[in-house]
């Protein structure tokens, strides 16, 4: 299991390393990709649910995430995350994402398992999840 949680560690370092200047638009999207996949499974109140405590757990390292609610319009579900995003200082920024999508997909995965987990991150982060991938098998 442990390796599969550094696998899924690395995956998302890598994306949001693709995007070192801070890039809120950037970290939406792969936010929006990963909801678009996970709805489909555990529907949208299992996936606020994921989300509301994925935030509880990261205000301990950046407090200031504490207000990045979603918001209950599915076409602008994460403005509030886009807002919190741009009003910190890039690495600021980039790290609270990278621990809020590490959080989140750690909680998904002891939801619904290490592989379903895996495959929605694939098919929602599509070649750039790919081409992580085969790199860290060759490692």
């Amino acid at each position: 299991m442990e390796n599969s949680d550094s696998l899924r560690h690395q995956l998302i370092a890598n994306l949001i390393a693709q995007h070192t200047e801070n890039d809120s638009a950037a970290a939406i999207l792969l936010w929006e990709q990963m909801a678009a996949h996970i709805i489909s499974i555990v529907g949208e109140g299992g996936f606020n649910a994921l989300f509301a405590r994925s935030v509880f757990l990261t205000q301990t390292a950046f407090p200031w995430i504490a207000a990045c609610a979603l918001s209950p319009q599915t076409d602008h579900r994460f403005a509030q995350l886009k807002t919190c995003l741009e009003g910190q200082a890039p690495t600021q920024a980039s790290a609270a994402n990278s621990l809020l999508l590490i959080t989140f997909t750690d909680i998904l995965a002891s939801v619904i398992g290490d592989q379903l987990t895996a495959n929605i991150l694939h098919t929602a982060w599509g070649s750039v999840a790919s081409d992580t991938a085969g790199k860290e098998c060759k490692k």
